[in-house]
């Protein structure tokens, strides 16, 4: 089962991505294109060139996880230069209902020294 709360970090893969494939050229690709590891408690996401199907790879302790999402109408606000960035839990999130991953009026988190 995917524990969201045990995935360590988000790795959006920019540009557009050949949906065509599966688990092994995911991770192939992820091992040979960049610097991450595909084993690690991450989930990697890629996206098509019309940026409305998205594909999301995770592997658990057991096995990988291969997730497909196709919107029925719109498109994700995906990046378009090629490359990696890592999200955070609120990035994916905001991807997911169809905004940018770059929020201008999110809310910061603040740590304040005096109450």
């Amino acid at each position: 089962m995917i524990r969201w709360e045990g995935i360590r970090k988000i790795v959006l893969v920019a540009g557009a991505t050949d949906l065509r494939k599966g688990i092994d050229g995911y991770a192939a690709m992820i091992q040979d294109q960049t610097e991450f590891n595909p084993f690690d408690e991450t989930l990697y996401l890629f996206c098509n060139r019309d940026h409305n199907k998205l594909k999301c790879l995770y592997r658990d302790g057991t096995g990988f996880w291969l997730l497909y999402k196709r919107l029925e109408k719109g498109h994700f606000q995906w990046k378009k230069k090629e490359g990696t960035v890592v999200i955070s839990h609120q990035q994916l999130q905001w991807l997911l209902e169809g905004l940018k991953i770059d929020q201008k009026t999110a809310l910061k988190t603040s740590y304040p020294k005096f109450i």
